[in-house]
């Protein structure tokens, strides 16, 4: 007699069961002792360095207070984030050249790109700065006229067409003009080349491609470190004391200069810094994120929209 298919000949004995495991209401949660410790530490040199300050017989807070306010301070101020601004609106103008300049087919513009880079980042915008600024002593006069000729349509003294206001500007939009280049670079080339394809498709000319697709979407990636340069560029704007450019770094100068208070006017100008460069990096996260926001809408709305399904394909 055969046995039965639905029954085995041999019973399978069934795994054993361990004990059952009781799960708790509650989580233990982890104690890191270290990080308050390295909190405590932290708040306690802290507390030492503010004390230490605050008690210096050497150093007059109500001189800081004073001049926190002062009209020279506030007028370098002003202009130290005119220079800023102008100088940034210089260096983007140039990065965006060079920038598309090094990504060129034409193997004289990558060229003149690539020396620009290399020669601006390497020498110190210090260097820079004071080269601008004593221009005068081996270019005594500027011209322009047309060569061969002896014709001159424009000419004027050095120092005063290159005020130290307008050298710092040149100098800072020059120097900092090579490192947007390479941001704008980058930016560019993390465009994937498809669309680039694309605006050629839709007959676009190589302006109209750059303006409407490919800028667009580079500068989500060109955003952050832009945002770092400008903030740089901020602090950079000090150095232009070295040729009184104004800034309040040379106020702060001129004034501790007859009241013999140069570490309380120091101070002033660390302050203004300080607040000046964080507001700038508030202006940096909102971009940031509403530039996010837009990408994401943006890819919200290039999804496909969900076909129906069938009640009764959906019950299959």
């Amino acid at each position: 007699m055969q046995p039965s298919l639905n029954r085995p000949d041999t019973a399978v004995a069934a795994p054993a069961r361990g004990p059952r495991l009781e799960v708790p209401d509650t989580v233990a949660v982890k104690r890191h002792y270290g990080r308050w410790l390295t909190v405590a530490v932290l708040a306690a040199i802290a507390f030492g360095v503010v004390k230490s300050l605050a008690q210096n017989p050497q150093l007059e807070w109500d001189v800081v207070g004073q001049y926190l306010s002062d009209g020279l301070i506030l007028e370098g101020l002003g202009e130290t984030l005119v220079l800023a601004i102008l100088s940034m609106v210089g260096a983007t103008a140039i990065g965006l050249l060079f920038g598309f300049f090094r990504l060129s087919t034409n193997p004289v513009l990558r060229t003149v790109g690539s020396l620009y880079v290399w020669v601006f980042r390497s020498v110190p915008a210090l260097i820079q700065i004071l080269f601008w600024g004593n221009l005068a002593l081996f270019a005594p006069r500027l011209g322009l006229g047309i060569p061969g000729t002896g014709l001159t349509l424009f000419s004027a003294p050095t120092n005063d067409v290159l005020s130290p206001f307008a050298a710092s500007v040149v100098a800072l939009s020059i120097a900092n003009g090579a490192y947007l280049a390479e941001i704008i670079r980058s930016g560019l080339m993390s465009v994937d080349e498809g669309q680039h394809l694309a605006s050629s498709a839709l007959g676009l000319t190589w302006w109209q491609a750059q303006r409407k697709v490919i800028l667009p979407q580079a500068l989500r990636v060109m955003i952050p470190p832009a945002g770092n340069q400008f903030i740089t560029l901020l602090k950079e704007t000090s150095l232009v004391s070295v040729i009184a450019g104004g800034d309040i770094l040379s106020k702060a100068e001129n004034i501790s200069g007859y009241n013999l208070r140069t570490i309380e006017l120091l101070i002033v100008a660390a302050i203004w810094y300080l607040l000046v460069t964080s507001a700038a990096t508030l202006g940096q996260n909102i971009i940031e994120r509403r530039t996010a926001r837009a990408q994401r809408q943006q890819k919200r709305k290039a999804r496909p929209a969900e076909t129906p399904v069938n009640a009764q394909e959906a019950t299959r």
